[in-house]
């Protein structure tokens, strides 16, 4: 099914999320990700996905230190937002001290950070990358949150990821970096490149829960 990207009516930030919308239902309803929200996984599980979220925000972040100053893209880069130290302690938690010494990046992990780097050679690239990614967090990330509470007892450290309370109102951040998408000056050619690299970064994404998927058997909880 052809992919639409008309970026000529309404607010870029609408036409971006209509745009990706059947990615972002494929990512959330994938193999490993209806294992894991239906309760089916043990920690370890969920923490498999915690490394490649590490690599993937190792990036990503990565990306935003050398884009701050740029005039467009450095409108994207929130300090509050950052993830790589809050995943940090929930690693150090679910693993052990030692964590660094174990955790390797699927392949498809890598082809993924790999994608983030060269995208973010222009402003937008980045920010399909960062939207993708951050904002999915700070709403639908919440159930994992919430999952991760409920099922395994782990409201602190070890769900850490999910804690956005440097943000103050998330509907209100929400708002705010919508408007930074509808305003930004980027031509309608550039607009249409973003959703299609957009559309990317949840392919990406979906590449992972993939392979994550293959692994399911030995993470089912008892």
């Amino acid at each position: 099914m052809p992919v639409t990207t008309d970026v000529e009516s309404g607010p870029f930030s609408a036409n971006l999320r209509a745009s990706t919308m059947a990615a972002h239902e494929r990512a959330n309803h994938s193999e490993y990700m209806n294992a894991l929200l239906g309760g089916e996984l043990s920690l370890e599980g969920y923490t498999r996905l915690a490394i490649q979220y590490y690599f993937i925000y190792q990036a990503i972040e990565r990306a935003a230190d050398k884009l701050a100053q740029d005039p467009v893209a450095g409108k994207f880069v929130f300090e509050e937002l950052r993830r790589l130290p809050s995943l940090e302690r929930d690693l150090e938690h679910l693993i052990g001290p030692k964590w660094r010494e174990t955790v390797r990046p699927l392949p498809s992990t890598e082809r993924y950070a790999r994608r983030v780097a060269e995208a973010s050679d222009w402003s937008g690239g980045f920010v399909a990358h960062h939207y993708t990614r951050y904002l999915g967090d700070i709403a639908g990330g919440q159930v994992i949150r919430r999952l991760l509470e409920r099922k395994y007892a782990v409201s602190e450290a070890g769900s850490l990821f999910y804690h956005f309370d440097q943000l103050g109102s998330a509907p209100k951040f929400r708002d705010n970096y919508r408007e930074q998408l509808n305003s930004a000056p980027w031509s309608e050619d550039e607009r249409a490149r973003l959703i299609a690299e957009a559309i990317t970064a949840f392919e990406c994404n979906i590449a992972v829960f993939d392979e994550l998927a293959s692994e399911l058997d030995s993470y089912r909880a008892a």
